[in-house]
């Protein structure tokens, strides 16, 4: 089975959120989802993009995604790269695909400089937790996340 990854482009956009939708179905996050396709170009190929999207295709159709972006470790002086999610359809599940989503994003963060990738995985989702071990990445079980969203964004970031 032969995987290709590729970066997303303007046309993709559709299927990209289409990928998004299935990720938040499979987290049991649906109510979650409260963008547009519309927003998502806009963030991705706009005047000033947010992110970047790789591709995951087997036999030209789309697989999985990595959606991922650019931030900044203060202790290790580098850019990192975070990667928001990846996903990979259930039923091409364990043919590699994760792997090489994965391998594209780390490839991407070796030639940017990188000091690291980092990402959060859903404590029950132990088939994810297992693959991304195998990877060699390491369960930060001592950090916690913060999130501001909704009216606490809002008063917080009032003028």
């Amino acid at each position: 089975m032969g995987v290709t990854v590729r970066a997303a482009c303007p046309a993709d956009v559709a299927l990209v959120f289409g990928l998004i939708c299935e990720l938040a179905a499979y987290e049991k996050l649906s109510h979650a989802v409260t963008g547009s396709a519309e927003e998502l170009a806009a963030h991705l190929f706009g005047e000033h993009p947010f992110a970047r999207v790789a591709i995951a295709e087997v036999a030209a159709e789309a697989a999985g995604f990595a959606l991922y972006f650019f931030n900044y470790s203060t202790f290790l002086t580098r850019p990192g790269i975070y990667l928001e999610d990846l996903y990979v359809r259930a039923p091409l599940r364990h043919r590699g695909i994760g792997r090489e989503l994965l391998r594209h994003v780390a490839r991407e963060a070796v030639a940017a400089g990188c000091g690291r990738v980092e990402w959060s995985v859903l404590d029950w989702n132990a088939p994810a937790i297992a693959f991304y071990r195998q990877m060699g990445a390491v369960i930060l079980d001592d950090w916690r996340q913060c999130r501001l969203t909704g009216e606490a964004l809002a008063t917080l970031g009032a003028p």
